[in-house]
């Protein structure tokens, strides 16, 4: 058994969380009193404006806060959401590598949406944390039709309230919030939900008939442990977001696909598939800046959509 007396120094005990005007902030506090700082990505908490403001370096634009538009609150309130989601998955992983056991938060509102803090419990490892104990809950796409997922279809010709009631199963079933509506430039209809560490969003288009119907699958996952379950997603037996990079456009090409890099992302435009690669200089602190440990780069995201040739027949339709 771990010796609590010893480890007393290391146990994380609260955790607080901040924004000011030029950014966010947590600091850890353990048992003993020591306190760890991290600085998080994320906007001030200030409308920054050009005008009014202090001249930047090099006589750049005037910087300076002005008036807060009216969608600025509801802007804090998801910026905290996420950063208290990160806080979360950062602090229960370094205290599974420290003491090999979980840190639950128990947040408190101090000043909403800006000042949190948390009360941490240890908590026994999650199963899934060793390997074989937990199965991967596996997408396994098929370009031209959808995807397929253990209990359900998600084809392209799905119309999209029967999408959204899939994605609310899966929420229901992994355990996780369910989903909600959010505005996407260029889609009818955008929802996603959390699957373990991952996250499966659903995009749908309306055709020429009226009707919505799905029109893009797309699945993420962030370096590091993929939580409970994980989400893998799979095509032609390759697990793309889980073998290295190299490897899988390397097993792309080889079964005849044809390859399109651009920037940051892989295509394979026959297939309607778009790989895309982790940031490459993330912003310290956030979450994509954790690499896997193994120092391998994976693909951090996975989108399908129907190939052109089939949607312009399906917009003719």
């Amino acid at each position: 058994m771990r010796n609590e007396e010893a480890d007393g120094g290391r146990v994380p005990a609260r955790v607080l969380l901040r924004g000011e005007p030029d950014g966010w902030h947590c600091v850890v506090v353990t048992g003993s009193g020591a306190e760890r700082r991290w600085n998080l990505a994320g906007a001030g908490t200030r409308w920054q404006t050009h005008e009014g403001g202090h001249e930047g370096g090099r006589g750049g634009a005037r910087e300076g806060y002005g008036p807060e538009p009216p969608w600025w609150r509801r802007r804090l309130c998801e910026t905290a959401d996420a950063l208290r989601e990160a806080v979360a998955e950062r602090l229960t992983d370094a205290t599974f590598r420290e003491l090999g056991a979980e840190a639950a938060i128990t947040w408190f509102a101090l000043e909403e949406p800006v000042e949190w803090e948390g009360l941490v419990t240890l908590q026994e490892p999650d199963p899934a944390r060793f390997p074989g104990r937990v199965p991967p809950f596996v997408i396994t796409l098929d370009p031209g039709r959808g995807a397929l997922l253990p209990d359900a279809d998600l084809l392209f010709s799905t119309h999209a309230p029967d999408a959204w009631a899939t994605l609310t199963a899966l929420a229901e079933r992994c355990g996780a919030p369910p989903p909600k509506s959010s505005f996407l430039c260029g889609w009818a209809g955008h929802r996603s939900v959390r699957v373990g560490r991952g996250r499966l969003a659903l995009s749908s288009e309306r055709g020429e008939d009226g009707a919505e119907r799905l029109a893009e699958i797309f699945g993420t996952r962030r370096p590091g442990w993929s939580g409970n379950p994980e989400l893998r997603l799979r095509l032609d037996g390759i697990d793309l977001l889980d073998e290295p990079a190299n490897d899988v456009v390397t097993l792309l090409g080889g079964l005849g696909h044809e390859i399109v890099r651009r920037g940051r992302t892989v295509r394979l435009p026959a297939i309607g598939l778009t790989l895309y690669e982790p940031e490459r200089d993330p912003v310290p602190g956030s979450p994509d800046a954790f690499q896997a440990e193994d120092g391998t780069e994976r693909f951090a995201g996975v989108a399908l959509r129907l190939p052109s040739a089939l949607a312009a027949v399906r917009t003719l339709a």
